[in-house]
């Protein structure tokens, strides 16, 4: 077994490998780009080497560098994790160059499997069935329509290299052929750099499942059940489930037999996946399936398998690497219960699920559930990265118990600081079609407007973020106390870009009224402990998890996280402080605009700064006319509370003759 192994990638997957290598005793060393100097993977490895700056073509794809690193700090073997290096055959031919061991597959098994249309001749002549279609060389544009007339509307262009839904698009109708071959060619070649296309018959009610497999380098090949992943938008993975539900014994043993075929067909070494799309539009059945294609690496979601198993697939690749037989024979791999993963992303389902890169103000997750992540409270999440925040994966004896425990980590786990999938995954937890296994790739597309709707702050929301920003505590001696009348607070916030105003009145012991002017919502029994905020409803009693920082609050209750923003009048007009002279960041944020220069001379009101902050935007104004003399931010940066954005200087006024005098 290896003493030493580097691990060729970041984020979650890295510190993932860590772990196990942990467990077995063996050394890691990590590498890591000018943005990740301060991540979590590095610091969690035995050792780290830097090896450039955050574009990913100029650190984490140069395989150069990651193998001088290898040989520099003594390492014996790379592991790939995945994405990045991990399915390049000339990576790996590279790193056995230098005498080294890629953890992973030989580099003519990733180019066997590596272009669609190869892969799928190969597949079909080795007796797996392959869906109907086009997977020659011929490009040419007239001969292509053709082909799909052959094959019938509807019909789904896809670009034979590479993967993850870019070069690929649906046709419905002959008229609509020739723009949509254009544009998955154009995607094809500026994604892989490989313009040449295939076509398959489209299957109306498609769902996505795969059969993991595992081979050894003594001849043995076995498969690992099957997982679902049919949850997708974007022909991305949202949610995955092991095993597939409705999963007859006949079909499963026609796919998983399929699946070791196909692995043995290409000489497989290693974890591998193979893809099938199966026809959801009935009950599942053995001829009712095709492959798709073979991911030659580890999964992302690879965690569900590892549920329902019991078994550390990377402590697999270490051994199968190192030239161990496989650990246990196919009649010892046993399935037991059911397991689900969620990914979850810094992303606004509610904006087209942009990505949102930005500070990680506050992470905490929950106990009893599998949580695989690269961050931490306090880092952020780079617009050069995937933006993955982590992954959350519940086992049990059902399907129904797995999916309720799942539902219940998500609405546990509290993310403040930047935008997140958190409301979307928990509203498909309790998707009824989901719930009762009836889905398909299309599922998230029908109901994506009500599975991403957010409806308007709750009272008691509000009431925990105004007494976060207020600093208000009914414990305090003294709480609320006036000789006559009640005590009153006005409260203005901002939730989603869009104001929240209030008045709380305070009533008696523990006992506040939320007030908008027509409206009264009335709560007792109010308590704050640390970070815990109480309250009773009538007869519901409410938790609420609250973070602030700075001028941000962010409150997590009855699964749902509301992110507030306080608005404070001075520090949006000059947030500098009396001298006016030093325009800072009144919270942590995203620079989004930054309109003026050093030199240019301002009225009182003009924008300075405009910063991103918990989904709001604040614009920094001067708050007199004066000069710009220095500008320390640039559009894109992460600054922190209190950060110098902007030196200004004031003008000043000489006093004319007139007035001058004692």
């Amino acid at each position: 077994m290896f003493t030493k192994i580097l691990i060729a990638n970041r984020g979650e997957i890295a510190c993932r490998v860590i772990d196990t290598c942990r467990r077995m005793g063996i050394a890691t060393v990590a590498v890591y780009s000018d943005a990740d100097a301060d991540a979590r993977h590095r610091a969690m490895a035995d050792e780290a080497v830097p090896i450039g700056p955050a574009p990913v073509a100029e650190s984490y794809l140069k395989g150069e560098r990651i193998i001088e690193a290898a040989l520099a700090t003594g390492a014996e073997a790379i592991h790939p994790g995945y994405g990045f290096l991990s399915e390049n055959p000339a990576f790996v031919e590279a790193v056995e160059a230098a005498g080294l061991v890629f953890i992973g597959p030989s580099a003519a098994s990733i180019r066997a499997m590596g272009l669609k249309d190869a892969a799928k001749a190969r597949m079909s002549a080795a007796g797996v069935p392959v869906v109907p279609g086009y997977h020659g060389a011929e490009q040419d544009a007239d001969f292509l329509a053709s082909e799909a007339e052959k094959i019938g509307y509807p019909v789904l262009i896809k670009a034979r290299a590479g993967g993850g839904g870019k070069g690929m698009r649906l046709v419905e109708a002959p008229d609509d052929f020739a723009s949509a071959l254009e544009g998955a060619q154009r995607e094809g070649k500026s994604s892989f750099g490989d313009p040449a296309v295939l076509i398959e018959k489209y299957v109306t009610t498609p769902r996505h499942i795969e059969v993991q497999v595992f081979g050894d380098r003594h001849g043995q090949v076995v498969h690992l059940w099957e997982r679902d992943c049919s949850l997708q938008r974007r022909h991305q993975k949202v949610i995955e489930e092991a095993p597939a539900p409705g999963m007859t014994p006949e079909m499963r043993a026609a796919m998983t037999e399929a699946a070791v075929t196909a692995a043995r067909a290409v000489d497989y070494v290693n974890a591998g996946t193979i893809e099938f799309i199966v026809d959801g539009s009935g009950p599942l059945r053995p001829d009712g399936f095709w492959f798709m294609e073979m991911n030659t690496r580890l999964q992302v979601e690879h965690p569900v398998t590892e549920g329902i198993t019991g078994l550390d697939l990377v402590e697999w690749q270490l051994r199968v690497a190192a030239g161990e037989p496989l650990p246990l024979a196919q009649d010892e791999i046993r399935l037991n219960g059911h397991a689900f993963e969620a990914r979850i992303y810094a992303e606004d389902p509610t904006r087209g699920f942009l990505p949102a890169p930005g500070p990680l103000l506050h992470v905490a997750f929950p106990h009893g559930a599998r949580i695989d992540t690269g961050v931490r409270g306090g880092d952020r999440i780079s617009a050069y990265y995937d933006p993955m925040i982590a992954k959350i994966t519940s086992h049990a004896a059902t399907r129904t118990e797995a999916l309720f425990r799942l539902r219940e980590a998500l609405g546990a786990t509290h993310v403040a600081g930047t935008a997140t999938n958190l409301g979307f995954l928990q509203a498909l937890c309790r998707d009824a079609d989901f719930a009762a296994g009836q889905m398909d790739t299309g599922l998230i597309g029908r109901k994506q407007d009500a599975l991403t709707h957010v409806g308007p702050p709750e009272d008691a929301a509000v009431l925990f973020a105004a007494m976060a920003a207020l600093d208000l505590d009914p414990a305090r001696p003294h709480f609320g106390f006036r000789l006559w009348g009640s005590a009153s607070r006005r409260v203005e916030l901002v939730s989603d870009g869009a104001l929240v105003a209030r008045d709380l009145r305070l009533l008696g012991p523990g006992t506040i009224a939320v007030e908008d002017g027509w409206h009264v919502a009335r709560f007792e029994a109010v308590s704050v402990s640390g970070g815990e905020m109480r309250a009773r409803q009538g007869g519901r009693n409410l938790r609420a998890h609250v973070a602030r920082a700075g001028g941000a609050v962010s409150v997590l209750l009855d699964g749902r996280i509301t992110d507030f923003a306080l608005i404070d009048p001075l520090a949006v007009e000059s947030s500098g402080g009396p001298e006016e002279s030093r325009i800072t960041a009144p919270m942590t944020g995203l620079v989004r605009s930054v309109p003026v220069k050093a030199g240019e001379a301002v009225a009182k009101g003009e924008i300075l700064v405009v910063l991103e902050a918990m989904k709001m935007e604040h614009s920094l104004r001067a708050a007199s006319d004066g000069i710009v003399e220095a500008v320390h931010c640039a559009v894109g940066d992460t600054v922190s509370d209190g950060t110098l954005l902007v030196e200004f200087a004031p003008e000043t006024r000489e006093p004319d003759g007139e007035d001058a005098h004692v």
